[in-house]
């Protein structure tokens, strides 16, 4: 195949199609990830499971297959980056990617009892390692489709179709499990692992829109130095900012304050249904009422930069995050736990884009290669998430204490504050 020269930026179609994948795609990453399958987990994996010889509390290995997960594709995503660029096979691999990851979903409608949670690990890390991978395609995209003065835009549609998108598959998951017994299902598991194949055929039946619409490949023989491209660039990315002490010393602090974010982006379910006995039902409820605090909160956060700074805006946010950490070990009712929830959604989504514009408006005007700084971004995002999702591991495991996970993810937020302190900027960036 061979790439159409005739494509015309800022075409409404071409857009709604890209759109169309955040729909898809974002299922996986709020209905699986976030919302059904840790909580399930928890519930049919049994206590401790054997890994290599060695007894692991089952919790620890969930949050253990996170840091598989997400290193995995952190080692992955500079070469997939370096592929993008310069083989031409961005729907190829696009395609692959979104196959595998959905096919892994589908899976884990075979995961039905304890004998099986291995196969609900494994699923999960392929199917996250899809998720992970074919975002690095898909965002690739974007120059491609539009001009510059609508990148913003047209991003800001795809996260908004991923929101929308995503809740309605769960709120229609959230309806078989709580009418099970109407629509003749007996079975406990059955509504849950429906959940688990309905995402797969969305995740994949909406993408083949997208596909339909977006530009064809112009394949180029795969050279090795494809594979080491991306590499070279966030070395030389690495290179270029270590001669600027506050963005190196902001990047430090995201990457504890990000990593505590992550834990209880993935663990929190798991946390509300071991130590305070959530159904799943009620635990899909509060997750909605979280998203559309994150939402809230995004905004919020938004406006009291402009009126503070970005700095101060981050600082209150991370104070909230460690008073959140520490109540957590003394929550021991469900309506404690909504109140704090509540604070968790108010933080959730204003932490993540205030800190991505943060970042942005630290760098310098003149930069000319932004996606290799935000591919270098993305890399400290999830090195982060795999350093939080383990030490959350290495504590359950030690201890057999969530409880003690939660307080050891407050530190990565009191690191985080402490070094944010650090950072001096000028007026501009809106850090001062």
């Amino acid at each position: 195949m061979t790439q159409d020269v005739d494509l015309i930026k800022n075409d409404k179609r071409t857009i709604r199609g890209w759109a169309i994948f955040d729909w898809a795609n974002s299922a996986y990453a709020l209905v699986v990830s976030t919302a059904v399958f840790p909580p399930y987990f928890s519930s049919m994996a049994p206590d401790q499971m054997s890994v290599l010889g060695s007894q692991i509390d089952s919790n620890a290995l969930y949050s253990f297959s996170i840091s598989v997960s997400f290193l995995l594709i952190a080692i992955m995503t500079p070469i997939l980056s370096g592929i993008s660029d310069d083989s031409g096979r961005r729907k190829s691999f696009l395609r692959f990617f979104t196959l595998l990851g959905s096919g892994a979903c589908m899976s884990l409608y075979f995961f039905d009892s304890p004998d099986t949670a291995f196969l609900g690990l494994i699923a999960f890390i392929i199917g996250t390692i899809g998720f992970g991978a074919g975002i690095v395609f898909y965002n690739s995209y974007l120059p491609e489709i539009v001009t510059e003065d609508q990148f913003d835009k047209v991003s800001a549609k795809g996260y908004a179709y991923g929101y929308v998108g995503s809740v309605i598959l769960l709120v229609i998951i959230l309806a078989i499990i709580q009418f099970k017994d109407s629509i003749g299902i007996t079975s406990e598991t059955l509504p849950v692992r429906i959940g688990f194949l309905l995402v797969g055929i969305w995740w994949y039946g909406f993408a083949s829109i997208t596909f339909r619409v977006l530009p064809k490949d112009n394949k180029k023989p795969i050279q090795k130095s494809f594979l080491v491209k991306g590499f070279n660039e966030v070395r030389e990315v690495f290179n270029s900012i270590k001669k600027d002490s506050n963005i190196i010393k902001f990047l430090v602090s995201y990457f504890f304050f990000i990593a505590g974010v992550n834990v209880v982006i993935y663990l929190a379910s798991v946390f509300a249904k071991e130590e305070l006995g959530f159904e799943q039902a009620n635990l899909i409820v509060l997750i909605l009422l979280l998203q559309f605090l994150a939402l809230f909160g995004a905004y919020f956060f938004a406006y009291l930069s402009d009126k503070i700074g970005n700095k101060t805006s981050l600082l209150i946010q991370l104070i909230i995050w460690v008073s959140i950490s520490v109540a957590s070990y003394f929550v021991y009712t469900a309506s404690a736990f909504y109140v704090m929830a509540l604070f968790v959604g108010l933080v959730f989504g204003g932490i993540q884009s205030l800190s991505r514009s943060t970042y942005s408006k630290m760098l310098a005007d003149d930069i000319s290669s932004l996606a290799s700084y935000f591919s270098f971004y993305d890399v400290v995002t999830k090195v982060a998430i795999v350093a939080g999702t383990l030490a959350f591991g290495l504590v359950n495991q030690l201890t057999g204490n969530m409880r003690y996970s939660m307080i050891s993810t407050g530190l990565f937020f009191v690191v985080g504050l402490l070094v944010l302190l650090t950072v001096r900027v000028s007026k501009g960036s809106g850090m001062s």
